[in-house]
């Protein structure tokens, strides 16, 4: 795994684990850089200012993949984007009771307070 020197990643248990030191102009290694998840971060981030606003644990697997999907199909440009996405549209649907059943982590309603659940 490559990061970045940030020091959260230091103690990093179980991976073959290397880092990026950008305070000495390093930004790739063993041709693995740090710029495309610093990218992917980014825009995830962006729409989390710009358009979601909120992202809760619950779903937030839910934002990164459409983060990633948009990522993804990028280099497609226009039309082929608009293919790729109703190609895997076609026979997908996702329930509202899919949507809202319990997977371990908190919508941060506050309902669960309210309702004993948390």
């Amino acid at each position: 795994m490559y990061t970045d020197g940030a020091r959260a990643y230091q103690d990093l248990e179980g991976f073959d684990h290397e880092s990026i030191n950008h305070s000495v102009a390093e930004y790739v290694r063993d041709q693995a850089p740090t710029n495309g998840i610093e990218f992917f971060w980014a825009t995830l981030m962006r729409a989390h200012d710009g358009t979601f606003h909120k992202m809760s644990p619950k779903h937030l697997q839910r934002y990164v993949s459409e983060i990633a999907g948009k990522y993804n199909i990028q280099d497609s440009g226009t039309l082929g984007q608009i293919w790729d996405i109703v190609v895997r549209l076609v026979g997908r649907n996702l329930l509202y009771r899919d949507l809202i059943a319990e997977n371990g982590f908190s919508s941060g309603s506050g309902a669960e307070r309210l309702h004993g659940t948390q």
